[in-house]
């Protein structure tokens, strides 16, 4: 990339999700609330785990490292919507959208494959409750934790590293709200075929896979609970179980959606409203749908706040 001349563009300019000034103001208002309530859920759930020992089990493991990565997902995007909903021109560095690429992509694909780790852990505590201690190891924690970053490092440098190499040539107009690969081969000055391929082949390994381990998980987990005699550790397993699937639905849903179809010409408004839900929304729920509605969580919240009160 070092080697590029100066005829390749040098920035990139945004649509954006609406050119109405009124509505632009209101999304800026939706998305400044959707952003606090990320970073203060996450950064809640993060420390509360942190600081509470009896969080210190696998499974809040790999939510703390969830929190962490949905706290930098929404900020490798959000805050830069946020300022540009106040501009006219939404515009941003060619080296700045590449950042902004790697970061998103690292930080998305590790989320996925920690749903997947998680769903395992959930499988392992459901259906071997007897060899959960021996299974879940504080080492086996820590290589699923770093095998989940380590392939979101992986999809990330090559799906940006094909998307890159394209040349960029006069039209650098994205009819997008951030860069992102699908939206920006749109504007190649060449063939897209193979980078296509690439990131539909790292879209296998890094969605469709660890669906493929949810789901199988999930249907171990099932038949053991409706096997269960106990009504309530039924109830408890399925609540447990059912907020993990509303977090898959939700984000695999539309990641599957974007990157695992055959690239248009076009970015229709609906491929924005999609990119939305993965990007902006589920960051936010993630905390609310795993943690904040969890017992433990908040006996460690009342705790804390208990011990805030008294100091």
């Amino acid at each position: 990339m070092g080697e590029r001349n100066q005829s390749f563009v040098d920035e990139f300019v945004f649509l954006g999700l609406s050119r109405n000034v009124q509505t632009q103001i209101a999304l800026f208002i939706l998305f400044l609330i959707i952003y606090l309530l990320t970073v203060l859920g996450n950064l809640l759930i993060i420390l509360l785990i942190f600081k509470d020992s009896q969080l210190h089990t696998p499974m809040y493991f790999f939510l703390r490292n969830l929190s962490f990565a949905d706290l930098c997902f929404s900020t490798s995007i959000v805050p830069q919507v946020l300022a540009h909903f106040l501009v006219k021109m939404k515009t941003i560095s060619f080296w700045g959208c590449v950042t902004q690429v790697i970061v998103f992509l690292l930080v998305g694909c590790t989320e996925c494959a920690l749903l997947a780790v998680m769903s395992y852990d959930r499988y392992v505590a459901v259906c071997k409750p007897l060899h959960y201690s021996t299974v879940m190891t504080q080492q086996v924690c820590l290589q699923l934790a770093l095998g989940s970053w380590a392939s979101g490092a992986l999809v990330s440098l090559v799906d940006t590293t094909f998307t890159f190499r394209l040349p960029y040539q006069g039209q650098n107009i994205i009819n997008h709200y951030f860069c992102e690969p699908p939206a920006l081969l749109k504007l190649a000055s060449a063939d897209t075929y193979s980078t296509e391929m690439a990131i539909f082949a790292m879209g296998v390994v890094i969605l469709l896979a660890p669906v493929s381990l949810i789901l199988v998980s999930y249907w171990n987990i099932i038949s053991t609970v409706i096997r269960m005699q106990s009504g309530e550790g039924r109830l408890k397993a399925f609540s447990t179980c059912g907020s993990h699937l509303i977090v898959v639905v939700l984000f695999y849903g539309s990641g599957i959606f974007t990157y695992m179809r055959p690239n248009s010409k076009t970015i229709k408004e609906r491929d924005k409203m999609i990119s939305v839900f993965y990007t902006v929304v589920t960051p936010m729920l993630n905390p609310i749908i795993y943690s904040l509605r969890n017992k433990d969580v908040k006996c460690a919240f009342k705790k804390l706040a208990g011990r805030k009160l008294y100091t």
